[in-house]
């Protein structure tokens, strides 16, 4: 059985819909509050390296319509060219940066998962094991 952690934010109604989903599903897993426990480093490496085998790259793991993703100026930072290291250590200290739902899955040491909520992507991502 895999272990699954969703990293939420209770406002989010984007968050919401992943939870009814997985609810829906009957499936077990750990809800973590976004905001108040962000990710670990290691835990955003993982899922940087799903987003890059994926296509993606850094600015995946934000939340770019958030208001303090504009307010410290990311975009700007992303293209002046803020390092993996530096925008790691700025994602596990403010998860309203965090793109969310951020969903990590742990099936026998085997690590997938994804940001955002696309009912097809969580489908494949869960319901195919």
């Amino acid at each position: 059985m895999a272990n699954i952690t969703v990293y939420e934010y209770s406002g989010c109604s984007t968050c919401k819909k992943a939870l009814r989903f997985l609810e829906s599903n009957k499936m077990k897993f750990e809800r973590i509050a976004i905001v108040d426990s962000p990710p670990s480093i290691a835990e955003l490496k993982t899922m940087l390296e799903l987003i890059k085998a994926d296509g993606g790259n850094i600015k995946n793991l934000f939340n770019t319509s958030g208001v303090q993703y504009r307010e410290l100026q990311i975009s700007d930072k992303i293209k002046d060219g803020l390092t993996e290291a530096d925008a790691m250590k700025l994602l596990a200290q403010n998860g309203k940066l965090i793109k969310r739902p951020f969903l990590l899955i742990d099936q026998n040491g085997e690590k997938s998962g994804t940001v955002g909520y696309d009912e097809k992507r969580w489908s494949s991502l869960l319901l195919s094991r």
